[in-house]
Parts: C-alpha cells; structure tokens; sequence
C-alpha cells in the first residue's frame, strides 16, 4: 500500500477509539503522548484503560458501537477483536470523511501508526504500510543502536542556531548552508567521542 509519510498535530484533536483491549490501549498511549483528545466506546475496557479514565485522560463509553459515536471525530481507531465490526468503524468513518485506522486490516484503513524512535524532539518513524508492524519495531530497535539521545541535544542546539539565524534576516540558501555544516561537524564530534570511549 502506497502511504504518504507526514507528521499531524494532534493536540486537542478528537479520536475516537473503539475497542477496550490491548491493541487499543497502544494506540490510546500513542495518542496520549500527542495530545489528542481521546473518547473510548467498547463493550470491556482492560484495567489500564479504566485507570486512564478514572484519571480523567480521556473519556469512555461502555456499550456497542454505533455510527453517533463518530460526531465530532478527527479519526477514529476500530480496534476490536471482531473483524465484522472493524469493518462496519470503517464503513462508517469512510462514508464521513473521517481517518480510520483498522487494527486487524491496516491495508483497509486510510492511516496506520508508524513504530516511532523519540530522541528529545527527533522523531524517526518506522513503517511497513500496515503489511508487518512487528517488522517496522525491529527495524526501529535497529536504528535505536545507533540514534543515541545525544542526537536529541544536537537537534536542540540546531534549533537555537536557526533560531538565530532566522532572527538576523539571512537568506534561507545560507542558512541552510551553515545548518547543514553545523550538523556534520556535531555529528562526527559525536562519532569521534564515542569510538574514543573503552
């Protein structure tokens, strides 16, 4: 499947989750961490999903689906372990408009969630187009020996830099000339530091 890599922001952002187990509480930790404003509808929620509720980071809605709970809604995850009401989520949020995500048919959906690497504000994301999620983690556990959380501290002192730089007025050719040279010469200090190390 042909999908096209881009960041969305997500705070405050309505996402309706249907499903209360485990493959819904990754996504809802995923969403979560964004920002997003999360409403939960499924027949049994898992004890982490309750806690969330109880702690007020999103709301939950005991009971079966119905296509009202989409109102409102940015996107929607069908999340459940029944492949039939998967598809009706799906149905339904395609005959919206809305983004859908489909646990256990990504092909099926309009989104998938990527296996993300965090470094500070670096984000490396992973993925596989829904055809092999657990792929796209080994790959990301591949990268992660390499992308240390230094890479996060360079990226901070990058942004300070353009930050000056766009503050000057210079031309954006030049600035990114100095960025790209400043970002060589951080990284092979990094490399060379640590081949000094025992």
């Amino acid at each position: 499947m042909s999908t096209l890599a881009i960041n969305i922001r997500m705070q405050g952002k309505m996402v309706l989750v249907v499903g209360g187990g485990a493959v819904a509480l990754r996504k809802l930790n995923t969403l979560l961490r964004v920002g997003a404003s999360i409403r939960v509808v499924a027949i049994k929620i898992c004890p982490e999903i309750s806690a969330l509720n109880v702690a007020g980071a999103l709301s939950v809605r005991i009971g079966d689906y119905s296509a009202d709970d989409l109102d409102g809604a940015f996107m929607v995850i069908a999340a459940t372990d029944n492949t039939l009401a998967n598809e009706q989520v799906r149905s339904d949020a395609a005959g919206k408009g809305i983004l859908v995500a489909v646990s256990d048919n990504p092909e099926a959906g309009d989104c998938t969630f990527p296996a993300t690497l965090q470094r500070g504000d670096l984000e490396i994301a992973v993925s596989t187009g829904g055809r092999c999620p657990t792929f796209a983690v080994d790959v990301r556990e591949s990268i992660a020996e390499y992308v240390g959380k230094e890479y996060g501290a360079i990226l901070d002192q990058l942004a300070r830099e353009r930050e000056k730089l766009l503050t000057n007025g210079s031309p954006s050719t030049y600035n990114a000339q100095v960025l790209h040279s400043l970002a060589r010469r951080l990284l092979n200090e990094f490399i060379e530091r640590k081949e000094l190390l025992p």
